[in-house]
């Protein structure tokens, strides 16, 4: 069973709007409901899982739930960080599984997840259908982008200290799959603290030495950001 976990309880602070960038609409429809409409229609998709506040909630159900037809499979409380909400996420699911609630689910080997940003609404079926294809003889799957400038490290902010290879260096992408009981158990080793110093879903993987394998991203699935980010995609 293939479980997407979508995360929606950021606040957007970056955007300066009056609310978080996930629930602004344009075109007629919320930024979150483009991607739950990927995932819905997707045929690698099984179950959805959103970690959102419980005010949000209301406004999900109304517009939102009857797209995912029997797919929805509840909310999750988001976190202090964003490590945390996905961990939120994942217990729940660990939950379900125990209480026996899917039939189609015997144990937790028997699960994949993967965790997607609300604020990418430009997600497609064919890059969901690529991170599940690929998960075949690994532990998990990342999107990735090559970098197409020359990075550099300053040490002191204000000088160049070094150059680093860009032909070894790639920018990740959502969404990200593994593998549900190897990605629980990793992100578990990391409470209670270490967990908060996490800033990427891969990074508890990597750091369990899961072997998770690159394959090519999306220019398009753009995480919407900043103000510039949410007129790219008004266009």
């Amino acid at each position: 069973m293939n479980i997407a976990i979508v995360l929606a309880g950021g606040t957007g602070t970056r955007l300066g709007a009056d609310i978080p960038k996930q629930y602004i609409e344009v075109r007629g429809k919320k930024i979150i409901s483009y991607v739950l409409e990927t995932l819905s229609a997707s045929d690698d998709i099984d179950g959805i899982r959103i970690v959102c506040e419980d005010m949000w909630q209301d406004i999900i159900n109304r517009d939102d739930v009857g797209c995912m037809d029997k797919k929805f499979m509840g909310y999750s409380r988001p976190g202090a960080n964003r490590q945390l909400s996905i961990l939120s996420a994942l217990c729940d699911i660990r939950l379900d599984i125990d209480n026996h609630r899917y039939e189609e689910i015997n144990s937790y080997d028997d699960v994949n997840v993967m965790i997607h940003d609300a604020a990418r609404p430009m997600l497609t079926k064919a890059l969901i259908h690529s991170c599940f294809e690929n998960l075949a003889g690994h532990d998990g799957v990342m999107p990735v982008l090559p970098m197409k400038d020359t990075i550099y490290v300053s040490e002191d902010g204000r000088s160049i200290s070094k150059t680093l290879k860009r032909e070894q260096l790639f920018a990740g992408q959502a969404p990200e799959v593994f593998a549900f009981n190897k990605y629980y158990r990793a992100c578990e080793s990391l409470l209670p603290d270490k967990i908060l110093q996490i800033n990427g879903s891969s990074e508890p993987a990597i750091m369990a030495g899961l072997d998770i394998v690159m394959i090519p991203g999306d220019e398009n699935n753009y995480k919407i950001t900043t103000f510039e980010d949410l007129e790219r995609f008004k266009l």
